[in-house]
């Protein structure tokens, strides 16, 4: 593995990842800023100077940043999540140098022109109208709100329309001021690239990047409790959540075997259950969300308004018998599936730079994969088993459900009561 690592003069890490053998470059720059660095009247903010950076800088107007990175047939797209924001081109070789000088552009010389952020708080307000017609989407924002209430962590990186439409250019350049800080910024190119040459690129480009590093993030809190959504629906889609584990606890990768286990894939204990065995879903599968301090592991069925009790009953049942009967079989398993995920990113030059960038953020370097590999197979079962129960007894779970009335009283009732005689 050619993986090479600089930290320029201004405090900006750049790692690079060669692949020879390639004809094409990833590039991204990864800031560790996200919708829970929010602060009060900003709630959507990260999410919208993101859409803002494609929309005309000192240098580019909007539509020059499009026909110049298409024009030669590279791609230029960004993504906000919780904690992070990115923002990545994927060209050919030759074109690494024009793919970092937009990408840099874009994040030093941005003018947020007054009617283009009309124009694009418009765009994000339809984003958000399209995320709560699809129940399937919005159910994750709502147990992320029941699990964190009343924390910029706990809502949705979107934004309301309410909160979207009273944001300013003022505040964006203050956000922006705040947190794209080269002490928690990540240069990461992967491909067909030379090492010397992007450091040298990012030199030039990047030197008017803010130094230093933002405040901390306020503490997470988990809250659990329940909410529900009705509307008129032919499925019912329901969220059970449970305090997981940060990045940095030890017992991480036991949660992920854990998550893998009780419903990661087609031969997990909950597809198996509820699809293969009993019918009552499409749809069934959990998932684990680790973040800096905390973690939210969940449980996402769609199912018919009728059998959301049996559903509720069934993933606790599972969830326990998980807890406290998984096999060496099953262990070994989401063993081969998380050291697959791992190593299969590695081949795809996009995914890789990001997972070389995360991994710089989360723990200050680059991961070795034997490393990690060497983790994963240090699993036990009984190191899984424990992750699993601990699930149960860290806090009170969240609840979270969109659908007919019917079903979704049906659901909390059971899963309320499941959980008093947990407790």
């Amino acid at each position: 593995m050619t993986l090479r690592l600089t930290r320029l003069d201004n405090g900006l890490t750049v790692a690079t990842h060669a692949m020879p053998e390639l004809k094409t470059a990833a590039l991204g720059v990864w800031v560790d800023a996200g919708a829970r660095d929010e602060r009060e009247g900003e709630h959507g903010l990260s999410h919208l100077l993101e859409h803002m950076a494609f929309k005309g800088t000192r240098r580019r107007t909007a539509r020059a940043i499009a026909e110049e990175i298409e024009a030669v047939g590279g791609d230029l797209n960004a993504a906000t999540s919780v904690e992070t924001t990115a923002y990545f081109a994927h060209v050919l070789a030759e074109d690494a140098g024009l793919g970092l000088d937009i990408l840099a552009d874009i994040l030093t010389e941005s003018v947020f022109e007054a009617d283009e952020l009309t124009r694009e708080k418009s765009v994000i307000l339809q984003e958000i109208g399209a995320a709560n017609d699809t129940p399937d989407d919005i159910v994750f924002d709502h147990v992320q709100a029941v699990a964190f209430a009343d924390q910029p962590i706990g809502r949705s990186i979107l934004g309301t329309p309410g909160s979207v439409r009273a944001l300013g250019r003022d505040q964006l350049q203050a956000y922006l001021d705040r947190h794209y800080l080269t002490g928690q910024t990540v240069l990461a190119a992967v491909g067909a690239v030379d090492h010397d040459q992007i450091v040298a690129a990012a030199h030039s480009c990047l030197s008017g990047f803010g130094q230093g590093l933002p405040p901390e993030p306020p503490a997470a809190l988990w809250q659990g409790g329940v909410r529900l959504d009705p509307r008129d629906l032919d499925q019912t889609h329901l969220i059970l959540g449970f305090e997981g584990v940060s990045y940095h606890d030890p017992a991480y990768f036991a949660l992920q075997a854990f998550t893998i286990v009780a419903g990661g894939g087609m031969s997990s204990r909950l597809f198996q259950e509820v699809r293969e065995k009993r019918g009552l879903a499409y749809s069934i599968y959990s998932f684990h969300w680790p973040y800096a301090d905390t973690g939210l592991f969940g449980v996402y069925v769609g199912t018919d308004q009728g059998d959301t009790g049996e559903v509720t009953r069934v993933i606790a049942d599972e969830l326990a018998g998980a807890g406290a009967g998984i096999t060496l079989a099953e262990v070994a398993r989401a063993k081969a599936q998380m050291k697959a995920g791992l190593l299969m990113a590695m081949e795809r030059p996009t995914t890789r730079a990001e997972q070389i960038a995360r991994q710089i953020l989360i723990y200050g370097r680059p991961l070795d994969p034997d490393e990690i590999v060497a983790k994963i197979d240090a699993l036990t079962v009984e190191d899984v088993r424990n992750a699993g129960l601990a699930l149960t007894t860290r806090a009170k779970p969240a609840f979270a459900g969109v659908g007919p009335a019917g079903g979704l009283e049906t659901a909390a009732s059971m899963a309320e009561s499941l959980w008093r005689s947990a407790a």
